[in-house]
């Protein structure tokens, strides 16, 4: 399998950088908390946002009405914890 890596410092893949937005992560910031990339050298932290691209957030709507667009239970129930 062709992995590639967004996050070198914490083996971050674009698949689970993706996996994340789609789980409501909008932010880089939101990224990090789920999975450490961008927290250590800070040299991905572009492509994170170049991955999200500019307002494209499926949850946004959640975010928008005051409400968590990122909880753990979505994380766990999409399967992306750390180990993913």
């Amino acid at each position: 399998m062709n992995r590639v890596y967004v996050c070198s410092c914490f083996g971050v893949t674009e698949k689970q950088v993706k996996d994340h937005a789609a789980a409501g992560a909008c932010t880089p910031r939101q990224i990090a908390s789920a999975s450490k990339a961008g927290t250590d050298c800070g040299s991905c932290v572009r492509r994170i946002q170049s991955i999200l691209g500019r307002g494209n957030c499926p949850r946004r709507e959640l975010l928008d009405q005051g409400m968590p667009a990122l909880t753990s239970d979505a994380v766990e129930s999409e399967g992306l914890s750390e180990a993913a």
